[in-house]
């Protein structure tokens, strides 16, 4: 993997509070798991995140997995951390520490 991609992602994730590596746009999700990620931010009341859609660049797409170590998408990073996928991002929500995860990051405006 070339180092210009990890290092863009690593601008990316350490630029904004919210960063959500997914298929498609928050409007046109192209995979229901990326959908549901987007969802569960709406319900956390998250206005705003950088949504990176990974079908728009090959080298995204493959250098996250290497980023996170971890092989699929959705990717959900929260403060510069990865949180998980679509399962976690699920499980965390409802148990609120998604909820918690995101209002110490800022995200959520009350």
């Amino acid at each position: 993997m070339r180092q210009e991609v990890l290092e863009k992602i690593r601008a990316q994730v350490s630029s904004h509070p919210v960063v959500l590596y997914m298929k498609g746009t928050p409007q046109f999700p192209m995979c229901g798991f990326s959908a549901a990620v987007v969802e569960i931010l709406a319900r956390c009341g998250v206005k705003e995140f950088l949504a990176v859609n990974v079908l728009e660049d090959e080298e995204i797409r493959q250098g996250i997995k290497e980023y996170a170590n971890w092989p699929t998408i959705p990717q959900l990073y929260i403060n510069g951390e990865f949180v998980g996928g679509c399962d976690i991002s699920r499980e965390l929500y409802a148990s609120g520490e998604l909820q918690k995860l995101l209002q110490q990051a800022g995200a959520v405006t009350s």
